[in-house]
């Protein structure tokens, strides 16, 4: 059976099961687009918190933000009249969306790649996109877009669409994200260009638990040089994508999410018994009889979003990603990458503020099987820092984006941003290519966008300095011509002041009580250390779910054994047992410093004595780290063992603190 056919039979039995629903549904939604207009994406994003509705994947679709509306509105008015302005173009039977073009000036030498713009360099000096959809029935659309620049053009947001707002299937040039956070998604993201795919999932979340999904097949760019018995082979891998989230309560969303790389050329990967078989079973491909080699290349990550009311409303981001596993046990994540946000969507009325960091170990985006990795047509799918070193360079390190907002007295909006990435760590990092000195990448920016109607008009300055030490600058203009782009905005900046709503923003400080068991190798002694006694650092937000009911995030600061130990609670649930009496579950990840990041789950369990004094709680908890590990990457670090590659560490310990709240 030839590969078009075994496509063929894929996008028939996906098509089967979104049109097996029933008839009380929603239609297909249009999906709004990704990097063309960041001012726009950043509204929606806004509108999103302020409505309390955690998105853990994008492309958005516009059903979902017109959903959110009504409740941002009594928030914000000028936002809601942008916003809704905007989505009046996907309001019709047939709209254009986009019709948007920028031209550009550029001086420096750095031609490394943008981030998040489908492959384009620094170097380019113009971009243009056009979009427009027809939706013959609610349950059916046909989506044409076009993207251009200097490197190449792409269909993006060329698709068919059918189904159901539980079950919407898209065949074509559709993006993936999944990740809540906006600037950084180690999985997969628009840094490389689009990917054809068949995609099945739901914008409309299912039972009391908000169950949520997301499943695609695509098809990469050809590779040269991948593994195949003693030898090699030449082709095109496929790709599969799973994301699983439930949000159980209003503001609150959890996701597992999953991507792997497989076949190409002699190694198949075009049948969709072997798409199931890389989505759910994730068996070992065999090359001959009695042997068997890796399936694939696959990453995983769980991310969390929180969304936090009140006077100063904000949204916690999470995302624990991992390159195969470590130890044993799927659950445990190899080769891990932190990335946390927090966003304020609405500061002082005119302002708004995000920011984002990652932190990754030093094998992301390379593989023994496929020496290009998890890359289309030379980019890497995922996280932009994988664009910005030599590539197949094992390097570790870390990234920073701030970017403000602010809306002038017109309405007008301003944007400004810096971005920075280090590939050493504090401890010496991770740099395991000497000869290549990489440098802190910088990189500052400044926007403009025009509070008038269509056409929408935009300009922007951005200088900066790459990892390799290239100096790069931009100077650029932008127009949208598509009807409705903006609305004349009023000039009223009052709003409804949001209760509380139980919202509590906390710290802690005290003492921990811990000890560390060393794990360095199979077959050897495992280290007990003994127990340390130090200090303990907390902040966090949580807020009211129910009558005793509180859920919240929290990142915790210890110091163990003369090392520093981070917590990041993904998951902080507390019960009000009496009324100065409550107890605690939790979860989330630990970074421990041994001489370079080690990772791992972590959870435990806490009580505490409220209102010891007024606004003042009393608080002690219990806590386990699994296998935080990491890669023998330091000159001191124990002998290698092929049997036990990373290092492991497991701490256990009790912390003891006063916590006030605000």
């Amino acid at each position: 059976m030839n590969e078009r056919v075994k496509w063929l039979t894929r996008l028939v039995a996906m098509s089967t099961l979104a049109v097996a629903t029933v008839a009380w549904s929603r239609g297909v939604s249009p999906y709004l687009p990704l990097g063309a207009s960041p001012q726009m994406e950043r509204q929606f994003e806004r509108v999103l918190i302020l409505a309390g509705k955690p998105m853990v994947r994008r492309p958005i679709p516009a059903a979902v933000v017109l959903d959110a509306l009504p409740a941002a509105c009594a928030l914000d008015r000028p936002l809601c009249e942008r916003v809704r302005a905007y989505l009046e173009r996907y309001q019709a039977d047939f709209g254009v969306t986009q019709a948007y073009a920028e031209l550009a000036a550029t001086a420096g030498d750095s031609d490394r790649a943008m981030q998040n713009a489908r492959g384009r360099t620094r170097q380019s000096n113009w971009q243009a996109m056009a979009s427009a959809f027809y939706q013959p029935s609610d349950y059916l659309m046909v989506s044409a877009s076009g993207l251009a620049h200097e490197s190449r053009t792409l269909p993006t947001g060329t698709m068919l669409s059918a189904g159901f707002d539980f079950a919407q299937l898209d065949v074509g040039f559709r993006d993936h994200w999944l990740s809540p956070l906006t600037s950084s998604s180690m999985l997969i993201s628009t840094e490389a260009p689009t990917i054809p795919s068949v995609t099945l999932s739901s914008y409309r979340p299912i039972s009391p638990l908000g169950i949520t999904y997301e499943i695609f097949a695509a098809r990469m760019s050809k590779q040269n040089g991948i593994a195949y018995f003693d030898g090699t082979t030449s082709g095109n891998p496929s790709l599969s994508g799973l994301q699983l989230g439930i949000e159980p309560t209003t503001g609150y969303a959890l996701t597992m999410n999953r991507v792997m790389q497989y076949g190409g050329g002699a190694r198949g990967g075009a049948g969709f018994s072997e798409f199931i078989d890389a989505m759910f079973h994730n068996s070992n491909l065999p090359d001959s009889a009695g042997q068997q080699e890796e399936f694939g290349n696959q990453v995983a990550s769980a991310t969390s979003s929180i969304q936090f009311p009140g006077a100063v409303p904000f949204a916690v981001h999470i995302e624990y990603a991992g390159e195969d596993n470590s130890y044993g046990g799927n659950y445990r994540l190899g080769d891990a990458a932190l990335s946390l946000g927090i966003d304020f969507p609405k500061l002082w009325q005119r302002f708004d503020l995000k920011y984002e960091l990652s932190e990754w170990q030093n094998v992301w985006y390379t593989h023994h099987l496929y020496p290009q990795g998890l890359t289309q047509n030379g980019f890497v799918l995922g996280h932009w820092f994988g664009d910005q070193r030599r590539f197949g360079d094992r390097v570790g390190g870390s990234s920073h984006e701030l970017r403000l907002g602010v809306r002038d007295n017109r309405g007008a909006y301003w944007q400004g941003t810096y971005r920075t990435l280090d590939f050493t760590t504090s401890g010496g990092g991770y740099q395991t290519v000497p000869e290549v000195p990489y440098r802190r990448l910088q990189e500052q920016e400044l926007r403009y966008y025009t509070a008038r109607r269509a056409p929408e008009v935009a300009a922007g300055i951005s200088l900066g300095r790459d990892a390799f030490g290239d100096k790069f600058a931009r100077l650029s203009a932008s127009i949208d011509l598509a009807p409705g782009t903006s609305a004349v905005l009023s000039a009223d900046m009052t709003h409804e002041s949001a209760a509380d709503d139980g919202v509590d923003v906390f710290v802690d400080a005290g003492v921990n009580r811990s000890s560390v068991e060393q794990i360095f190798s199979l077959h050897g002694p495992h280290e007990v250390r003994p127990d340390s006694t130090a200090y303990h650092f907390g902040v966090g937000a949580r807020r009211q779910i129910g009558k005793r009911s509180y859920l919240g995030v929290r990142l915790e600061v210890d110091d163990v054994d003369d090392h520093s130990l981070i917590s990041v609670r993904a998951l902080d649930y507390r019960y009000r047992v009496f009324s100065s009496l409550a107890a605690g579950v939790f979860i989330g990840v630990g970074r421990y410093d041994w001489g370079a990041p080690a990772y791992g789950w972590y959870g435990g369990l806490g009580l505490q004595w409220m209102d010891v004094l007024p606004k003042w709680d009393v608080g002690f908890d219990w806590r386990y780290y699994d296998k935080l590990s990491r890669n023998r990457v330091l000159p001191d670090d124990p002998p290698y063992d092929a049997e036990r590659p990373r290092l492991h560490f497991d701490i256990e310990g009790q912390s003891l603190y006063i916590s006030r709240r605000f």
